[in-house]
């Protein structure tokens, strides 16, 4: 007598797939590494090309208004020297006051967001780093101000009315330096609110920021798009006089 197997019924026994984990959990760790990827091609970037930086104050008004995104380029001055008119970005530590103050990260996971957001400027940068408009390079003699209240270098005056924030006077605090070697003389363009090379006049370092401590050029506002611009050096400074000292 024979039987009949049921129906749907076989010889053999079938195994749950497993095919639909395992694909979930390659696809898994192609996600980290691409992730890895795009967090060392950041810092590669951050660290010797562009970076973004996030505007705190406005000591740069109205060339560069509290909120803006500018790029630097950290390669710029490998290619040529620092010029008058140049926006700096610099690390101001032992020789500028912090013009803002921001909490250190609480935590491993706030520091790694602090960077990442400091990296996309979406971020307040380290409280030592400073913006500012370069006006003297080492050899310059930096004057201000005469009888029409203006800044001259080697004794060319300045016309700064493109871009000195209405209403302020190139400056209301006397100076009659000159610039060591290796060394910038720095204002920023709202002068009545900026804490720059004046306010250091009397200290060790003279108010002079030392060139190695230069980050890069401020070459361009990225954000917000209604103020995205180029920054060029003002036309004031191509005057052929400013560079009778050979810098």
């Amino acid at each position: 007598m024979s039987s009949t197997a049921p129906a749907g019924a076989s010889g053999s026994h079938t195994r749950p797939s497993t095919q639909r984990p395992d694909r979930e959990r390659s696809l898994f760790l192609e996600f980290l590494v691409l992730i890895g990827i795009a967090f060392f091609l950041a810092f590669l970037v951050k660290t010797f090309l562009v970076q973004a930086f996030f505007i705190p104050s406005g000591s740069m008004e109205n060339t560069l208004a509290v909120g803006d995104r500018v790029l630097v380029n950290k390669v710029a001055y490998h290619t040529r020297p620092i010029e008058r008119g140049d926006i700096v970005v610099f690390d101001g530590l032992d020789s500028f006051a912090p013009e803002f103050t921001i909490p250190a990260p609480g935590n491993p996971i706030q520091q790694v967001m602090s960077w990442f957001g400091q990296l996309v400027g979406f971020a307040a940068p380290n409280e030592r780093d400073f913006v500012k408009r370069v006006v003297g390079v080492g050899g310059d003699h930096v004057v201000c101000c005469d009888v029409q209240g203006r800044v001259s270098v080697n004794g060319v005056y300045l016309d700064e009315t493109s871009y000195l924030f209405p209403g302020n006077s190139p400056s209301d605090v006397p100076f009659d330096i000159t610039v060591p070697d290796g060394k910038l003389f720095v204002l920023g363009d709202h002068r009545a609110a900026s804490s720059d090379s004046r306010a250091h006049l009397g200290d060790p370092g003279g108010g002079f920021v030392p060139v190695d401590r230069v980050i890069g050029r401020a070459f361009v506002i990225l954000w917000p798009l209604q103020h995205a611009q180029v920054l060029p050096i003002p036309e004031t400074y191509n005057q052929p006089g400013l560079a009778r000292s050979g810098k």
